[in-house]
Parts: structure tokens; C-alpha cells; sequence
């Protein structure tokens, strides 16, 4: 089980963390983990996919056993891209702040190509 002290390692640890998209991508973009209350997050009213509460379990468990180590993909105005599933699960366990990721460098019509592939890849 996580403690609530490894968020804290984590999170002090995550300040300094970024990352560069591989050269040819179609754009290069430092990425930024950034800790957020779950509430602050709207999901998106294009989430096609939903979790049922079986699914949403094994996501808390999850979260339980190997930390929140995939961040929450957002808009610029806190929208979820991705991870709507684990947002429900962090209000769930009742986690103060979840890692997101900013996607500024993507359009609405992006964004929206990316949940599609992301949906039928993953």
C-alpha cells in the first residue's frame, strides 16, 4: 500500500521532472508534471469510454499497490484527455492531488485524434 509520505517524496521529487518528445514528432514539447486536486479536473463531455465500478476497483487497487504512476493527460483548461478512469479512482481513495500533464501544444481537433487512437491502441 502507498503511504501518503511516498506522495510527498514523489511529488518533491517531480518538480524537476521532464521530458522531450522523440525528434521527428510532430512537436517537440518539454512536459511537466503537475500535481492537481482531482476536483480541479472536468472530464471531458467527448469521454466515449466509461469504467464500471469493477473496472474503477481494479484501477483503486491499482493506485493502491504501484502508486499513481501514469499521469492524467489535461487541456489547458483542466479538461481530462486521458485518465478519467484514474481521476475516479484518486477521488475514490480520496487523494488530495493526482500528476497531470498539460497537452497545450495540442488543438481541439488533436486532441481529439489522440483520445481515438489512444482509446484503440491501449
Amino acid at each position: 500500500m502507498v503511504k501518503r509520505t511516498d506522495f510527498h517524496n514523489v511529488s518533491r521529487i517531480a518538480g524537476a521532472v521532464s521530458a522531450r518528445a522523440p525528434s521527428g514528432s510532430a512537436s517537440l514539447t518539454d512536459l511537466q508534471i503537475t500535481y492537481l486536486p482531482p476536483e480541479r479536473l472536468r472530464p471531458s463531455p467527448n469521454n466515449a469510454r466509461t469504467h464500471s465500478k469493477k473496472q474503477l476497483k481494479q484501477i483503486v487497487r491499482s493506485i493502491e499497490r504501484f502508486g499513481f504512476v501514469n499521469p492524467v493527460l489535461i487541456s489547458d483548461d483542466f479538461e481530462i484527455i486521458a485518465g478519467h478512469g484514474r481521476v475516479e479512482a484518486a477521488k475514490i481513495l480520496g487523494l488530495r492531488q493526482v500528476p497531470t500533464v498539460r497537452l497545450s501544444n495540442l488543438s481541439p481537433a488533436e486532441r481529439r485524434a489522440y483520445v481515438i487512437t489512444d482509446n484503440s491502441v491501449g
